[in-house]
């Protein structure tokens, strides 16, 4: 069972003059095949291609490290930001219990898992309220070791744990990601003796749900780890077909770029299931800091929006149906729930309601998306729908790969490199330089000469 791509609403023949042709489409496959080879070439560099292959000793470790937790701890915490955080609550919102923290224990079988991707006071205070430190571990995640984010949060566990228990059981409690040899957070891990586990040469945050900053707090609440990365080689081996129009990933890619030169500068992802929400703020981080950059002397990039069907029919689906043709929609369409829920009979009297009893949720959310689908094209606006069979383990990692190779390949076709962020080492630099980090004066002196305000 594979994911499938039905890409029908993007085209001229469905839409009218705002879609793309298929001749134009089909005049792209040469730089497709560029694209293709391209990626191919940096295989060796771009390493989260590996990443379903070679970790068979990690995922062992893993597993080990994750039922040990499972056994004594009742929280489990990740420290981290942007791919570090993302990836975990997307993976755990689309394949455990949508109230997993609430049930009791015996039916979670694990600990609770709280991903602290922020550092507003008031949530890191709040997480304080709800823990118990004797029953809790936690995962900080951290390639660079310098994430001021991430550090400053370390900071906070750190001594709240010595304070309590002094250094030598830092380790029981203390769990670090991060990079092999470089960074500050493997010298702390060094000098406590912290389990830890390593972030791949070649893994960038966006692209490391499949390593161990994502298995790791997946396998601690029970979440079938190896069938996410089967599910994932699967898709890295379809996506690297030659026959275009049977490579998913590099037609996501075709399709978005063709839209973009179109004009199509915004990408809204519409899961039509709960469960996929958070793939939405997943892919937002991957679509955005890979693609969004200068190029030469042009500005590049497409805005990806987050929705959710059918919550979002209330409320952005007016701006898709009626406003400009700036962009596509791309649905997640699931075709088997994994609960069927019916509809009752309760208001038989009021036909306008009783036509819903008999039906399910499941009938009625399908039915939603379908509708929806049709207004969006109707109106002339781009659209296209992966279609997953179910969402389990399997499809999830399926999923995560083909958006990153589709990634990869809008990344080559747009002739720019997508695996950078040098948009977020500014920010990152310039908050180091507020906060005095030393070497970082000159940055000062520069938000010092520009920081005139005009308020009102």
């Amino acid at each position: 069972m594979r994911i499938r791509i039905d890409y029908t609403n993007m085209l001229s023949s469905a839409v009218g003059e705002h879609g793309i042709p298929e001749e134009e489409l089909r005049a792209m496959f040469p730089e497709g095949r560029a694209a293709l080879e391209a990626v191919r070439a940096k295989r060796d560099v771009i390493r989260w291609r590996d990443l379903p292959y070679n970790q068979r000793e990690i995922v062992k470790e893993i597993k080990a490290v994750a039922e040990d937790v499972r056994q004594r701890c009742e929280s489990f915490v990740v420290l981290g930001i942007g791919g570090s955080a993302l990836g975990p609550i997307a993976v755990q919102q689309a394949l455990n219990h949508p109230k997993y923290n609430e049930l009791p224990r015996e039916k979670r079988g694990g600990p609770k898992l709280y991903v602290e991707d922020n550092v507003d006071p008031e949530r890191m205070a709040a997480l304080m309220d709800v823990i118990d430190p004797e029953t809790t571990v936690f995962n900080v995640i951290t390639k660079s070791g310098s994430t001021s984010e991430t550090m400053a949060q370390l900071l906070t566990v750190m001594r709240l744990l010595i304070d309590l228990y002094g250094e030598e059981r830092l380790r029981e409690r203390l769990i670090a990601t991060t990079d092999c040899e470089k960074g500050n957070l493997v010298a702390i891990a060094k000098r406590y003796g912290l389990t830890t586990f390593f972030v791949p040469e070649g893994v960038g945050g966006r692209f490391s749900e499949l390593c161990p900053v994502g298995l790791l707090p997946a396998a601690v609440c029970g979440i079938d780890i190896e069938a996410m990365l089967e599910g994932a080689a699967q898709m890295d081996a379809l996506c690297d077909n030659d026959d275009i129009e049977a490579n998913p990933a590099l037609m996501y890619a075709l399709l978005e770029v063709a839209a973009m030169r179109r004009g199509a500068n915004i990408g809204v992802l519409m899961p039509y299931a709960d469960s996929l929400k958070f793939f939405a703020d997943w892919y937002a981080q991957l679509w955005a800091e890979s693609l969004g950059k200068k190029r030469g002397g042009e500005r590049f990039g497409q805005t990806p929006v987050k929705s959710l069907g059918v919550t979002d029919q209330h409320s952005q689906v007016q701006l898709y149906t009626d406003g400009p043709f700036d962009k596509t929609v791309t649905f997640l369409g699931v075709e088997k729930y994994r609960k069927v829920f019916a509809i009752p009979h309760a208001a038989d009297d009021y036909p306008n309601v009783a036509f819903l009893s008999g039906h399910t949720f499941n009938e009625l959310i399908s039915a939603e998306r379908r509708a929806t689908e049709h207004a969006v094209t109707v109106s002339g606006h781009m659209n296209k729908t992966v279609i997953l069979p179910e969402v389990n383990a399997n499809t999830v990692g399926q999923l995560m790969m083909l958006f990153e190779l589709a990634t990869a390949y809008a990344g080559e076709l747009s002739g720019i490199d997508a695996y950078d962020q040098p948009g977020v080492e500014e920010g990152k630099n310039m908050t180091y330089a507020l906060l005095g980090k030393r070497g970082y004066e000159e940055k000062l002196k520069e938000m010092g000469e520009n920081a005139a305000r005009k308020l009102v």
